[in-house]
């Protein structure tokens, strides 16, 4: 995506007006690679996220709440105190670099201004955060300590000079003099696309920004350098300049280009861009709505995601052993059906056992269970008598018989498990906050599919997790439960007996109520309703998904049965769609 140097200096832009001369009053450090300062600006509080996180590096004001770890990571404490009250008295751009740079002003122990800089660098899975010491430029730490091991070619340890990222002999767009110097950068590799050569050839320009230079000059962007004639070189350069007089003269558009056919965020960027034109674009008045709106869902996915890997890897194994067992009792019931078998030889060889003679390894007799009298061989162990081979055979009927049951047993409480657990898979897939996971994490405790940490803290007192609630496009309230105590939860305590349950037929998914009015709904409201329960469920990517309807009151809770876990009757079922784009005009209720 394009968080450039150009987005960068929108970023700057806005930092400058809002945070010169201002206060750091608090520092919190609600994630391993991400901090939040609290500053007091022209009358308001604001919230700056300084992320260094290796997918979705950035910095914007934020207005999202993040739960903070109960003790703070160590960074943030040094934070804490070289910077928190500090002034905030620089904000900068190196060299048109993807690094902000923070000149921040406060006392030290001795009640002395020391001047430190906290440093961003937007260098993907390279991204930083560093606090470095003003006077003596050496590093006094950073949010990931960077060693000989992970990079031989710089190291980012405490005590370390700072220095900035090799500039791999890039040229600062904002300092190119004129045609010939820009034509020679590009004709490094003539038989590179002229595209790529322009975004190798100067620092903080994009594959993206690269494209639309291309595509106002009228050039292919594949189109290898050497192709490129005196003429398209000049084309080239005016719209080259023309892209760069825009960011020397702050004239930013933050925008964001949608594609309505999948409801997909394309890409964004602070400039018009003509070559996205055919998508639907969607401007902001700050750089700040923009990125926090096309990084806020990605990231905090992409963050659950990542907290909820051991858990889903653990679950998913023992799923996959289930199915396995399934599989090998299945077998033994396929070898357990020759009872009826067993039992017909055992009979037919006392029925013929006085023309029986010890030592055979089997006999031909016939068949008087068969109603056309056929012969049938009966195997024989040479070893036993002909009554031995017959109570052996009543013996294996007995033994068989008992299987029988215990297998079909064992195969429902195996099949019973495999679904609770893909259940839990369904909801670890929902997660939005951490509290979700704790709440998943406790009920595997509590049924006992994982074993509590020792020495881990009660977290009984944290914040509860809630189900989500929506609105329907015409007024009805529906609720989803992201996990099975909130399933149980919306299904056995907060929905009333009259109103709608859903659930996607014969699979994991979550419980959904439709909260009546005057015991009525309306087809809408239902088919919102039924989309949204085969969303949160395993058909989720199918098309026709068959949900099944009730009235709650046919909804009941076997005796011991696991968390979650229902039987219902009196139901319908209504085929739809597992996408959310067919329902747009469905609202979340925060």
């Amino acid at each position: 995506m394009a968080l450039d140097g150009i987005v960068v200096a929108s970023t700057i832009k806005e930092l400058k007006s809002l945070l010169s001369g201002n206060k750091i009053e608090k520092i919190h450090q609600p994630e391993a690679d991400e901090l939040i300062f609290s500053i007091r600006s022209q009358g308001k509080n604001l919230k700056l996220l300084l992320s260094s996180s290796s997918q979705h590096t950035r910095v914007h004001f934020t207005n999202i709440a993040k739960e903070n770890p109960i003790a703070p990571p160590n960074f943030c404490m040094l934070l804490r105190k070289h910077l928190q009250g500090g002034r905030i008295v620089g904000v900068e751009q190196p060299h048109f670099e993807r690094i902000i740079k923070l000149t921040i002003e406060a006392y030290d122990e001795l009640h002395v201004i020391k001047q430190k800089h906290l440093i961003v660098e937007i260098m993907g899975k390279h991204s930083n955060i560093i606090l470095v010491d003003g006077e003596t430029n050496r590093i006094v730490d950073s949010i990931k300590r960077v060693s000989i091991d992970i990079s031989r070619h710089r190291q980012v340890l405490p005590g370390l000079t700072y220095e900035l990222p090799p500039s791999q002999n890039k040229l600062n767009p904002l300092e190119l003099d004129d045609l010939q110097q820009f034509k020679s950068s590009l004709s490094v590799n003539m038989k590179a696309q002229i595209h790529k050569s322009i975004y190798t050839a100067f620092t903080g320009i994009s594959p993206l920004i690269a494209r639309e230079v291309c595509y106002n000059a009228n050039i292919s962007e594949d189109a290898p350098v050497l192709a490129i004639n005196e003429d398209g070189f000049e084309g080239l350069y005016r719209s080259f300049t023309q892209l760069i007089k825009l960011v020397k003269d702050e004239e930013f558009q933050p925008c964001l280009f949608i594609d309505d056919s999948v409801d997909k965020y394309i890409d964004f960027n602070v400039l018009t861009l003509n070559h996205l034109n055919y998508y639907r674009s969607e401007k902001f008045e700050t750089t700040s709505q923009l990125l926090e709106c096309f990084y806020q869902n990605r990231d905090s996915k992409d963050r659950m995601k990542q907290k909820t890997q051991d858990l889903r890897k653990n679950i998913s194994l023992k799923v996959e052993r289930l199915y396995n067992k399934l599989e090998n009792l299945q077998k033994d019931l396929d070898k357990a059906e020759k009872a009826e078998e067993c039992k017909v030889y055992g009979e037919l060889i006392t029925a013929n056992i006085h023309l029986l003679k010890d030592k055979l390894n089997e006999v031909k007799v016939i068949n008087y269970y068969d109603p056309e009298m056929n012969e049938i061989v009966v195997p024989l162990d040479i070893k036993l008598t002909p009554a031995q081979n017959a109570q052996k055979y009543f013996k294996q009927y007995n033994k068989y018989k008992t299987a029988v049951t215990e297998v079909a047993h064992q195969m429902e409480i195996s099949q019973e498990e495999i679904n609770y657990l893909e259940q839990i898979l369904i909801s670890l897939e929902h997660v939005t906050q951490l509290s979700d996971i704790e709440e998943i994490q406790r009920e595997l405790i509590e049924t006992g599919y994982v074993k509590k940490k020792v020495g881990k803290k009660n977290t009984s007192n944290q914040k509860k997790s809630s189900y989500l609630k929506y609105l329907s496009s015409d007024g009805f309230e529906i609720y989803v439960g992201k996990n099975n105590i909130q399933n149980d939860e919306i299904t056995f305590k907060v929905s009333g007996k009259n109103d709608l349950w859903f659930h996607i037929k014969d699979m994991p998914g979550s419980h959904t109520i439709l909260k009546l009015t005057d015991n009525s709904y309306t087809d809408q409201a239902l088919l919102e309703a039924a989309t949204l329960a085969a969303y949160y469920s395993k058909g989720k990517n199918s098309t026709k998904v068959p949900i099944d309807y009730t009235l709650r009151k046919n909804v009941r809770k076997p005796s011991g049965a696991k968390p979650g876990m229902v039987i219902y009757d009196n139901f319908q079922t209504i085929y739809v769609d597992g996408d959310l784009s067919t329902i747009k005009d469905v609202k979340e209720i925060l």
